[in-house]
């Protein structure tokens, strides 16, 4: 009977859907989905329709669908016993290879009972996916067994095999032809021998060297040591290195992995044999920078030093020379060019037209040792080498450029007199010898037979003579060669006798006179009286030295004022003229602690004089200054201990300042909410407890929106008070705290009633000259009746603590005759 291919597809069909069927239905009862009837196929099961059979030996199926029984169950067991075996094999072979694929097993199992099945329901076995899937099952059961039985063999070859496998090459090949595919049974081993020139590495096993792309650093340093790999034995006669060896990995090899043209190897591979390491490590690009690459760069940076590398990078390409920036940068920083522009740009300001020295560069070096000084001195250390160094080049530095420093006011040799009477430590000598009035010594030699003539005017104005001799001084500590024995009263190089000096002083500075008057009172000229006075204060009061010891409450005022010197070395400009004058006083005994002279009122000048005032041997705990902004910073860094407080009055002032820079000169009379606001901010100041005080400011900053609201500007007014507020209230309620500086503002106006008798200093070296007079005199003059009770008649001096009941000094500030000390004569004390 012949079938067409329409006829056929009508009977394949059913079976088809059937099937498609029953598959559905048990995916539905396995996700627990079972459709709620299902009796409409399972009554009427479907018509099952005989194919032809074409070959022989195929079993005979039925129209109605149903197995024909050929054995009981008895046979189905008789015939598990084959698979049994196989999964018994598969299982041991897996188990030989550490259980690897020991689920194979369960493969004979599978295909047993898809054979099973088929005897039960013949009808699937003419069905072309259940042949597929049982063809499936019995190949990959062979193949399996074909695996784990071929990984057996090769682990018995390989323990056959193990004494010739260290005579695999490293390529791979060996007699056998398989010696890529052993694996390496001994772990990784490096051994490494020594002999007279070299060290020998010996690698065995797998390694694996990892390097980033993005680094070509690293990966040169790779590329070089597999160029340094070898083979023991292995002989070429091309192809070989500089130094005559056949490295295992070759070099077109490498280039061709990495990328790299071969030349740039060859190069690296001579900087390693050369030992060129500053070329080899300081390469960090992939460009190679030639040493005639390299010196171009430099000739550039020569050329144009205030150029930056990107400037030369232009230049250059512009030029048409190939070069990057990277560089660039390297060939500067090799040539130690870049450091010594860093080292320029700190001393110089580099432009085309030359270079312009930095002084702040100067000062702030000269600052930094000197606080690096003070701080070994008070612990009692030393400086370090390196810092000595550091100052030697600092001073070799100043020198080269023209800045040396200024030398001290010399004294004159009839000072040496006026500072014997006046500060006393002296004892009176009543025996006939001749001593060094500078050392005191008596190992003193004649150095003229003849003598000389010393002419004076007595004490009724006539001029007199007498004889003196000139002396050696043998003391070989003392510092002065020789001298001049002169009778008691006698100044040398003129013809006053030392009270006239003294009253010149005295009528000047304890009298708040003038030179022109003083001149005329002493029969002298006034330029004569100025150099009297003035060489009187060629250095500040010695009081460690005259007293032993530095006293101070701890609580010290700074303060400031300009003074006018026309003859200065400052460069031109609107200030020029303009100096200043820096007081730090005790603000409970009013003595003058320290007093100098700059040119400029900086944050640099501020902490060069407070370095200055710690120098002397003071550490406040509390510094009372006015609102500068410059004294904040510098007060931390020389004192971090002590307290900053903000004087309280000088707030006021500020604030008034900033409401009349916001609501105008006449804010009083247009601008009653600005009126308002002052006098809450200046109750806040004014307040005598803290408390009362903090809850005055809080009151007073709520009122900012509404402020600023109304008038933007107002809030600089704000700012100022809350960015000032904790410096201002730390001296309310407090018992060491003052509340103002006005203690420095009283010594800044005795220091005016003297200022203003000169009309302004004519240099620099006068107005130091007479910053020495004014400490000297004010220090020890006693203030008026008049003045407070505590510190009435009384000089700072004494409210510090100090006696100076026996120094004639005190007598000369205090108005009284200095005739009688000039009858003796008075040596230092040895």
């Amino acid at each position: 009977m012949k079938y067409t291919t329409k006829s056929l597809i009508i009977q394949v069909a059913p079976v088809r859907l059937h099937a498609l069927v029953v598959f559905s239905f048990l995916l539905l009862a396995l996700l627990s989905q079972t459709p709620e009837s299902s009796a409409g196929w399972i009554t009427n099961p479907p018509l099952l329709i005989s194919l032809p059979q074409t070959g022989r030996g195929r079993p005979q199926r039925s129209p109605c669908g149903h197995h024909s029984w050929s054995g009981d169950w008895w046979q189905v067991c008789q015939r598990g016993q084959l698979p049994l075996l196989r999964s018994l094999l598969l299982w041991m072979l897996a188990w030989r290879h550490g259980g690897r694929g020991a689920l194979c097993a369960v493969v004979p199992w599978l295909l047993w009972l898809w054979q099973e099945t088929g005897r039960f329901w013949p009808g699937l076995l003419s069905q072309p996916e259940w042949r597929l899937i049982g063809w499936l099952l019995w190949q990959g059961q062979r193949l399996l067994l074909f695996w784990l039985m071929a990984d057996e063999a090769k682990e018995a070859l390989m323990d056959r095999l193990a004494p010739a496998k260290e005579a695999l090459t490293p390529g791979g090949l060996s007699l056998w032809g398989i010696g890529a595919l052993l694996p390496e049974e001994k772990p990784p081993s490096v051994t490494v021998t020594e002999d007279e020139q070299y060290y020998t590495a010996t690698l065995q096993g797998t390694f694996t060297l990892r390097v980033q792309k993005d680094d070509p650093f690293r990966q040169r340093f790779l590329i070089l040591f597999l160029g340094l790999l070898d083979v023991p034995g292995e002989t070429r006669k091309s192809r070989r290195t500089r130094d005559g060896r056949t490295p295992f990995v070759r070099q077109e090899q490498m280039a061709v992995w990495f990328a790299v043209p071969g030349p740039d190897i060859s190069r690296w591979q001579k900087y390693w044999l050369q030992a060129d390491w500053r070329r080899l490590l300081s390469l960090r690009t992939k460009e190679i920078l030639t040493l005639e690459l390299q010196q171009r760069i430099v000739q550039t940076f020569a050329r144009f030093p205030w150029w930056n590398d990107e400037e030369v990078y232009r230049h250059l390409q512009s030029q048409g020379v190939a070069v990057s920036q990277s560089q660039v940068r390297q060939a500067a920083q090799e040539s130690g060019w870049s450091l010594l522009r860093e080292q320029l740009k700190q001393r110089f300001h580099l432009t085309a037209d030359g270079y312009h020295f930095q002084e702040e560069y100067v000062f702030n070096q000269l600052l930094t040792l000197l606080e690096t000084l003070l701080a070994k001195l008070e612990v009692g250390e030393g400086l370090t080498p390196e810092e000595h160094l550091d100052l030697a080049d600092l001073q070799t530095f100043c020198a080269e450029m023209g800045l040396r420093p200024q030398v001290p006011l010399k004294a004159l040799p009839w000072m040496r007199r006026v500072e014997q009477v006046l500060f006393g430590g002296w004892e009176t000598v009543t025996d006939e010898q001749v001593r060094c009035p500078h050392c005191g010594s008596t190992h003193v030699v004649r150095k003229s037979r003849q003598p000389r003539l010393k002419w004076y005017y007595d004490e009724q104005g006539q001029l007199q003579s007498v004889e003196v001799y000139r002396y050696y001084c043998r003391n070989q500590a003392c510092a002065h060669g020789s001298f001049t024995n002169l009778p008691p009263g006698l100044v040398l190089y003129s013809r006053h006798r030392l009270e006239t000096h003294l009253l010149a002083t005295q009528m000047y500075s304890w009298g708040y006179s003038t030179y022109r008057r003083t001149g005329m009172a002493l029969g002298t000229s006034s330029m004569t009286a100025y150099r009297w006075v003035s060489a009187f204060g060629y250095d500040l009061l010695p009081v460690a030295a005259l007293f032993g010891v530095m006293k101070s409450s701890g609580v010290i005022g700074v303060d400031e004022k300009y003074v006018l010197v026309p003859k200065n070395d400052k460069p031109p400009s609107d200030m020029k003229r303009w100096m200043y004058v820096y007081f730090a006083v005790d603000t409970y005994t009013y003595d003058l602690l320290h007093i100098a002279i700059y040119p400029h009122n900086t944050k640099q000048s501020a902490l060069a004089f407070l370095l200055a005032v710690r120098a002397k041997g003071y550490h406040p705990r509390v510094v009372v200054t006015d609102l500068r902004v410059d004294y904040g910073p510098a007060i931390g860094q020389v004192f971090p201990k002590a307290v900053h407080h903000l004087c309280l009055f000088h707030a006021q002032q500020d604030v008034e300042d900033h409401i009349k820079e916001v609501y105008g000169l006449g804010y009083q009379k247009t601008q009653p909410q600005a009126v308002a606001l002052k006098e809450m901010i200046y109750a806040a100041l004014n307040a005598h407890t803290k408390h009362t005080a903090q809850d005055r400011y809080a009151k007073v900053m709520d009122l900012r929106q509404e402020y600023v609201a109304a008038t933007p500007g107002s809030a600089a007014i704000f700012d100022f008070l809350e960015r000032h507020w904790p410096k201002l209230v730390n001296g309310i309620e407090s018992h060491l705290i003052p509340r103002t500086n006005n203690t420095v503002e009283l010594v800044i106006r005795r220091f005016d009633q003297h200022y203003q008798n000169f009309c302004g200093f004519d240099t620099l070296a006068t107005a130091q000259q007479y910053l020495g007079v004014f400490e000297k005199v004010y220090r020890f003059t006693p203030f008026s009746q008049d003045a407070q009770k505590r510190i009435r008649g009384k000089s700072p001096l004494q409210l510090a603590g100090y006696d100076v009941s026996r120094l004639p000094m005190a007598a000369l500030c205090s108005g009284w005759s200095l005739a009688w000390p000039i009858r003796q004569e008075h040596v230092p004390n040895s």
